[in-house]
């Protein structure tokens, strides 16, 4: 029998990829709804529960029974588990967002390095504890069962480790945002040694059922590349275009729900794959063309393969550049349509949209959005512009000229000619209003030119980036200066320094000690009376008033040699080194580079060799023992990268098999660093180095994890050890080396004239060049970056500091209980940009607590 109002009703459910807004639930039939409610019965997160979802899991989801499962099976099931308190969440989270419809943050980042997914989901949602217990019941320690988990291999670095940072505190803050990415087939390469040298391997990451991502096969977006592009007159008489491409590949996503802490707030990382719009061509199999049968297959699925394929070579280049279109012209057509739904003008996107480019890789996205306003919904050119450039926002990570990304013009006419036609028309713009304000002034407008004048024409993203965003930053104080007084200063020169602010870059305390380090943490709530501290880590200060209580340098001490003797026992089952927990735990971990200067490192760690092997026995009894650790990736084009991983392994292969230094020296290269590794790494440092050329590394942000966990700094004045240094004071660091503004004199006189090799230095080199750690010619070319190179990263600049500084080290360590003291205030005064004083704009924030 057929209700009042009953035809008005939807009686039948019709997806809606955005959800329903009030006005659509208003005509869903209120029967189906309360259904629903009724059936949605919420199942609570004790154990007994947890252990039901766990069987069944187990017996459903994986096919298995109580007389077949392991810890991998038991990992599956307790992560599918949480995966469905997961979704509860993320579900009640997207409506009350469709409903309430706020301005939403975009966060475009090319990484996101979440690491493991399980042990920071049972965390934030606070169920580790009864689900532990639930686990143990049935037999399995929680322990192995989180060990069980792959690293989802989305990031290579600080980069992506910033961004997966962000998206948990701007779902910890309440924020309604996503993040857009790629989902890598193989992400960034698997590094195992060979003979010292590093090997790369593929990191097939998805070999199983990833339970932390959804597919959403039926959210596709057909992305094009090539073609041609038409004009015709529309009705209005105005001159319009459209872009009919050659290729199409579709866009699929994949959604990684991201858990807050302390709230119900689970926001969304959206992951593109590239997949072909058709996968199988019949007819060339039946013809016996079976490779070119499945051609179209691969060449899409090459898209989102690999993270930065090398580009090295002209088809690499192609590749990345593809790879970055698809990726922002997937998320542009999500944002968009997820604006449109709401009804609302052109004009009021600013209001609703805010999107954050992380570096240059995404800052194609201003293209592509200003094509859809002009070309697909026809505003003008001047009020399209308008609403991109008030929407964007831009983050450099870089000050590094030869690290600037730029394309070759005939490259991206080729693959993406509408937007190599609009690229030349805001190039245009720009540079005619620069010639108004600065007439005449042609070298201006060479400078400032989104448009390279070479053979070929080049674009350069980041002049683009900086065109079409309203705001750019940089990510510490230092750099953020830096880039308005060197590589973007012309741009000052136009726009005013208001344009370029600072947002100093953040972590996660959750992840980083919460998580990594959860005996510290654990100490940290019991002094503290409550766990306050994980959203405002302002609180922290508190722990000031017990730097000089003993007993609690008592605990704190016992729970630092915990960590290193964990990691020590990481070390031998991995590397086959045994190290000793009580010595100094002395390491740097990070991307193998240049400008990082792991060279500068193990030069210093030769010469503390040599200096041992000259003392007696009795003189080495008063020396601090130091287990030195080194971690980190060389991109796999990068030799010079690469044969620092080579020396440090050679020097370990001497001095490791030394009996005659009495353990007074370990060298260790922990090969495969990735987010897991650091959780078991980082909490065990006793001093960490950072030791960049000045003014060359943006910010860092392992620095602020080490100090965070109570470690100390060794390190350069250069990005956020400068802030970092002024919050935890003189007496809690060890500065060295020259300062950013002296840089470029040094460089100037090594080019032209005749600067000698510190002597130090200069032994060092000799003890190497003597054969003393394998071939020597393996080594010249690393040698000659300090000869022949002209020393560009002022490696002997710097090295009579460095060993300064390492002996105050020394001397420090050997007081025991002023090193407890400093370490506690390191962790005390970690708190650079207390959340209290943070202002509300995204653009100005740093969303990180």
């Amino acid at each position: 029998m057929s209700t009042p109002n009953s035809s008005s009703r939807i009686r039948y459910h019709k997806r809606s990829p955005t959800g329903l807004t009030k006005s659509d639930q208003a005509s869903l039939d209120p029967k189906i709804v309360s259904l629903w409610e009724k059936c949605a019965v919420n199942e609570n997160n004790d154990k007994e529960n947890f252990q039901r979802s766990f069987v069944r899991h187990v017996t459903t989801t994986l096919a298995r029974s109580v007389y077949n499962i392991d810890n991998f099976s038991a990992y599956q099931a307790t992560a599918h588990t949480v995966r469905d308190q997961l979704i509860k969440q993320w579900n009640e989270t997207q409506q009350s967002h469709t409903e309430a419809d706020p301005k939403r943050v975009y966060y475009l980042s090319l990484e996101f390095l979440l690491g493991r997914s399980l042990d920071n989901a049972l965390l934030n949602l606070g169920l580790k504890e009864n689900f532990g217990e639930g686990v143990k019941d049935l037999g399995f320690r929680m322990e192995d069962v989180l060990d069980e988990e792959v690293d989802a291999a989305l990031g290579n670095g600080g980069l992506g480790r910033l961004a997966a940072c962000y998206m948990d505190s701007l779902a910890s803050l309440d924020y309604p945002a996503w993040g857009y990415g790629l989902r890598y087939t193989y992400g960034i390469f698997q590094q195992r040694l060979n003979d010292g040298y590093q090997v790369e391997f593929p990191d097939y990451w998805l070999n199983f059922d990833n339970p932390w991502e959804l597919p959403r096969l039926d959210v596709t977006v057909d992305v094009q590349f090539g073609g041609s592009v038409n004009k015709y007159t529309d009705e209005d008489g105005r001159v319009r275009h459209v872009w009919e491409g050659n290729d199409v590949i579709k866009a699929v996503a994949y959604d990684v729900p991201i858990p807050g802490y302390g709230t119900k707030n689970c926001i969304n990382i959206r992951l593109w794959s590239s997949k072909p719009k058709r996968q199988f061509d019949l007819g060339r199999f039946n013809a016996g063309e079976y490779e070119q049968a499945v051609q179209e297959q691969m060449q899409a699925e090459n898209i989102t393969a690999v993270l930065y394929p090398n580009d090295n070579h002209m088809v690499g280049k192609e590749l990345r550049l593809k790879q970055q279109y698809f990726w922002v012209a997937a998320s542009l057509h999500d944002i968009v349509r997820r604006f449109i739904k709401t009804g609302k003008p052109w004009s009021k996107f600013p209001d609703q949209v805010a999107i954050q480019l992380n570096d240059t890789h995404p800052t194609l996205a201003i293209v592509e959005l200003q094509r859809i306003l002009v070309d697909l919904e026809g505003l003008k050119w001047d009020e399209a512009w308008d609403i991109v450039t008030r929407t964007f926002a831009f983050t450099n990570h870089t000050i590094l000229p030869e690290a600037m990304e730029k394309w070759p013009v005939p490259m991206v006419a080729y693959l993406l000619p509408r937007h190599m036609q609009i690229i030349f028309d805001v190039n245009l713009f720009f540079l005619q209003k620069v010639e108004k304000l600065f007439p005449d002034d042609r070298d201006l407008l060479a400078k400032l030119s989104i448009i390279e004048e070479a053979t070929p024409q080049f674009v350069r993203m980041a002049h683009l980036a900086i065109v079409g965003s309203h705001q750019v930053n940089g990510v510490a104080e230092l750099h953020s200066n830096l880039i308005k007084t060197t590589i973007f200063k012309d741009f000052v020169k136009f726009y005013g320094s208001e344009k370029f602010t600072n947002v100093t870059n953040g972590i996660t305390p959750r992840r980083w000690l919460h998580q990594a380090n959860p005996k510290l943490g654990d100490l940290i709530t019991e002094v503290l009376g409550s766990k306050n501290w994980l959203k405002d880590l302002s609180s922290l200060n508190q722990l000031e008033k017990f730097a000089d209580d003993k007993e609690f340098k008592k605990q704190w001490v016992t729970v630092k040699r915990s960590n290193k003797v964990r990691l020590a026992e990481y070390i031998k089952t991995h590397t086959g080194v045994v190290v000793n927990p009580n010595a100094l735990f002395d390491i740097q971990v990070k991307r193998i580079h240049e400008y990082k200067r792991q060279f500068m490192n193990i030069l210093s760690v030769i010469h503390r060799y040599n200096s041992l092997k000259k003392m007696s026995s009795e003189e080495r009894c008063d020396v601090v023992k130091r287990v030195i650790i080194f971690g980190g990736k060389a991109a796999p084009g990068y030799y010079i990268a690469k044969l620092v991983i080579k020396l440090i392994n050679s020097v370990a292969e001497v001095v490791n098999k030394d009996e005659s230094i009495d353990d007074t020296l370990k060298v260790v290269f922990i090969p495969d660093y990735n987010v897991s590794v650091a959780e078991i790494i980082i909490p065990a440092s006793d001093i960490s180095q950072h030791i960049s050329t000045a003014g060359t590394e943006a910010s860092g942000t392992s620095n602020m994890k080490f100090v965070l966990n109570g470690g100390l700094i060794l390190g350069t004045v250069d990005g956020a050890n400068i802030e970092i240094h002024e919050e935890i004071g003189d007496d809690n660091i060890f500065m060295f080396g020259n300062l950013a503004d002296q840089v470029e004199d040094l460089r100037h006189a090594h080019r032209y004239r005749n600067v000698p090799i510190d002597p130090a230095l200069q032994e060092v080199i000799n003890d190497i060049e003597s054969g003393h750690f394998g071939d020597s010619r393996i080594f010249s070319p690393l040698i000659n970056t300090l000869t022949i190179g002209k020393d560009y990263y002022l490696i002997s600049d710097d090295f009579g500091s460095y060993l300064s500084a390492q002996n105050l080290v020394d001397e420090a360590y050997k007081n025991q209980d002023d090193w407890t003291r400093k370490s506690i205030l390191c962790t005390a005064r970690m708190v650079i940009v207390p959340l209290k004083n943070m202002p509300t704009e995204f653009g100005m924030l740093n969303l990180v607590p």
